[in-house]
């Protein structure tokens, strides 16, 4: 059962005179209390967009970084080697979206959480990826 879970902005750099921003988004895994994930992804402003013509669409390329921030519970997750979708964000109108999938590695105690693009007509190889030790996690 894939769950998006909700995000927070906290934080928002400048890059340039055009308005461009690096976003950063804090969520909390709605299946493992006890998690948190950074994600940053790059946000065109007004005066960009005007010169390159491109309105609707930001590029894919985002990062990632979860942490232990509390006590870990393990909820009802999926553990296929395939993962679940925890948190999902568009980076155009129709085509492109930021996707955070978890991958549980039981043999070696760690949840794995993929940063990657999900585009309907062209694969991207834009990822990051994060790991969080389960050595002492509780299971519900």
């Amino acid at each position: 059962m894939a769950v998006n879970a909700k995000s927070e902005e906290v934080g928002s750099v400048d890059v340039d005179w055009l308005g461009n921003d690096i976003i950063i988004e804090a969520f909390s895994d709605p299946e493992v209390s006890g998690v948190t994930c950074h994600v940053t992804y790059f946000e065109r402003g007004l005066i960009d967009r005007l010169q390159k013509g491109d309105w609707f669409e930001d590029p894919s390329n985002s990062s990632i970084a979860c942490r232990q921030t509390g006590p870990i519970t393990i909820g009802d997750i999926d553990r296929s080697d395939e993962g679940e979708s925890v948190f999902s964000e568009r980076r155009s109108i129709i085509w492109k979206t930021i996707k955070i999938t978890r991958i549980l590695d039981e043999k070696n105690d760690t949840l794995i959480y993929l940063a990657h693009a999900r585009d309907v007509q062209n694969g991207s190889a834009k990822m990051s990826i994060s790991t969080v030790p389960l050595y002492l996690a509780t299971a519900e």
